[in-house]
């Protein structure tokens, strides 16, 4: 295959699997995150992998891409940026328990917790969002593949319906730069 095909044919796949995310969805996890930000509450984020990089990205976009400059701030927290915690998690119990035992040091009432899984089946992951809402906390997934088990368990939830890692992290990407959009524009006479 040559290379400009290869390049068109992943293009189409993230351009297809854009065009089949549910607005309303996106929507919806919008509103629940800037609901979190008006009450002053905290926002965990995680994931492994790929999914470890993009949940920094979103703690990086919400703390200062849309915050900066304004009087009232985004908190948001990666769980996957203290790696001597993850590592100690890691060592000591498991890797299973790295952000249920984060979760359980820092979840408060409100709190929001965003979970990011290609697979949707991400043991430690899925472990964290059972926590946060056996807790009573909100919880958000975004997925790949069919969602697996965190589709299911998120009370809201985000799904790239596609059998491709690479894509459903595109995707999460995309959703993040959209939702930060959503906010610079609700915020943009905010100081």
């Amino acid at each position: 295959m040559e290379a400009k095909e290869q390049i068109n044919n992943y293009l189409e796949k993230v351009a297809s699997c854009v065009k089949a995310l549910s607005r309303d969805e996106i929507n919806q996890v919008a509103h629940v995150i800037f609901e979190t930000y008006k009450n002053d509450n905290i926002i965990f984020v995680f994931g492994n992998g790929g999914s470890a990089s993009t949940a920094s990205h979103i703690a990086c976009d919400l703390n200062k891409g849309v915050s900066y400059g304004k009087h009232k701030k985004f908190h948001v927290h990666s769980l996957t940026d203290n790696m001597a915690t993850i590592t100690a998690y890691s060592n000591d119990l498991s890797y299973d328990e790295v952000f249920i035992e984060q979760l359980k040091n820092f979840l408060n009432p409100g709190d929001l917790v965003i979970a990011l899984s290609g697979s949707g089946n991400s043991k430690n992951v899925i472990k964290a969002v059972e926590y946060a809402n056996a807790q009573g906390n909100i919880t958000i997934g975004l997925t790949g593949y069919d969602g697996g088990k965190l589709k299911k368990l998120a009370k809201y939830s985000i799904n790239a319906n596609i059998n491709d890692m690479e894509i459903s992290e595109d995707i999460h990407l995309i959703l993040n730069h959209t939702i930060k959009n959503v906010f610079m524009d609700l915020l943009k006479d905010e100081g």
